[in-house]
């Protein structure tokens, strides 16, 4: 069956393209009652099918919400996959859509990219995940559309919402615990040393008294590697704090492949208390942030600085310790 076009509409009730495109996008301030009525009875029965883009990117208000994240080399091809990226975009996708909006997503490593997309589809605002301070300063010169950052470091903070963690006192938390359960030797594990990994292993460390740190490498296969050849030196650690879930698991699942035992020769844990946390065997003791707090507050955050209430800002959203079976005295 041919589609139904607005040309079509507008010759059948003898107006111009412009009216039956006024009313489909919901502009009818300068319409008349009766036209809106003859053109949405036309539309109906001849089974008119609006493009839905096309209608939000007619409007002021595009109801369109923009969650960018860096494809980072690190997730090899599986950014959608890893747990905390699922998390923030489950925990995000249910805020938008309890506020009537869209949300759209987009994973890329280049910052002229995100200028492209904000500006094709007319982005009520963006959400931005995993880039560099280099990155945030560019757009916030080159775009006007608002955005909030997911742990950004930003020397000026003007323009931007930053939303970070106490990632200091999640590390803490962990490096107290495992402290507490009579361990005395204990190493971090992080695939670089800067930003909030630093910052994790910074809190662990002083919450432990003094704790070791490896930098992993971040493909697989060569982390595998760098396991297998410092096995023995890993062994003397009765206690190892991953700075993220999924490095965590990697190393559990290392350890129980060399027939090593979790925690009953090495306790585990992790940071951000993602599901699949308790998906394995054991179940990972990690540190809890709340995602859904933090997909409200990006929201009422775009909203302010669309209505010019909001100019930059940076929050540090608390963290909790969850202990579960992968971690116990030694």
């Amino acid at each position: 069956m041919e589609r139904v076009r607005i040309s079509d509409i507008a010759e059948e009730l003898g107006l111009s393209t412009a009216t039956v495109s006024n009313v489909i996008h919901g502009k009818t301030g300068k319409v008349s009652p009766e036209t809106v009525r003859r053109v949405q009875e036309t539309l109906e029965k001849r089974r008119y099918i609006p493009s839905m883009a096309g209608i939000l990117l007619a409007q002021n208000d595009s109801r369109i919400i923009g969650v960018v994240m860096n494809d980072h080399e690190k997730y090899q091809g599986h950014l959608l996959e890893d747990p905390f990226i699922a998390s923030s975009l489950n925990a995000l996708a249910a805020e938008i859509d309890h506020r009537g909006q869209f949300m759209m997503v987009k994973a890329t490593t280049r910052p002229q990219d995100i200028i492209r997309f904000a500006s094709m589809w007319n982005l009520d605002g963006m959400v931005l995940i995993g880039f560099c301070q280099e990155d945030y300063q560019l757009l916030r010169d080159q775009m006007h559309i608002p955005f909030v950052v997911y742990d950004g470091y930003l020397e000026d903070p003007r323009g931007i919402c930053n939303l970070t963690l106490d990632n200091f006192d999640g590390g803490f938390q962990v490096g107290q615990y495992f402290r507490n359960l009579g361990h005395k030797r204990a190493l971090c594990i992080a695939d670089n040393d800067i930003c909030m990994d630093r910052e994790r292993w910074d809190g662990f460390s002083a919450g432990f008294g003094a704790a070791d740190f490896w930098q992993i490498p971040m493909e697989q296969e060569e982390r595998q590697g760098f396991y297998e050849e410092r096995l023995e030196t890993l062994m003397q650690y009765t206690a190892v704090f991953a700075v993220s879930d999924y490095y965590a698991v990697d190393l559990m699942q290392f350890l129980q492949s060399q027939g090593i035992a979790v925690p009953g020769q090495v306790s585990v844990a992790g940071f951000d208390d993602t599901p699949i946390c308790c998906q394995v065997v054991p179940a990972l003791t990690s540190v809890r942030q709340d995602n859904a707090l933090r997909a409200r507050l990006a929201l009422e955050k775009l909203a302010a600085m669309k209505a010019g209430e909001e100019s930059g800002s940076t929050l540090r959203l608390p963290v909790t310790l969850i202990k579960r079976d992968s971690t116990r005295s030694p």
